[in-house]
């Protein structure tokens, strides 16, 4: 299956990085090498994760982080990479762009 990340999804992870980045140096690298062992994942298990909002919401293994997306024909695309801590109507408005 083919993963392809939309712009807003490349923003979230870039937002991430700067965030891990800031608080001990590699561990936005760190960050980034996690989120996308967990995105590759996805050729396998694209389609199983539980929907919420609309979205399926692959929960990351090693950040606070969510991996929403959805699953069309061959091709899974990714929405957005978001922080869970954060509110959540602020995780609603920011996926209902």
């Amino acid at each position: 299956m083919k993963i392809k990340i939309l712009s807003s999804a490349e923003d979230d992870l870039e937002q991430g990085y700067q965030f891990y980045e800031s608080q001990a140096d590699g561990l936005g690298t760190y960050f980034l090498d996690t989120l996308y062992s967990d995105i590759d994942s996805l050729a396998y298990y694209a389609g199983i994760h539980r929907v919420v909002l609309g979205y399926h919401r692959l929960l990351s293994k090693r950040f606070p982080f969510a991996v929403y997306y959805r699953v069309a024909d061959d091709v899974t695309i990714i929405f957005a990479i978001l922080d869970c801590r954060r509110n959540p109507s602020w995780i609603r408005k920011k996926l209902s762009k």
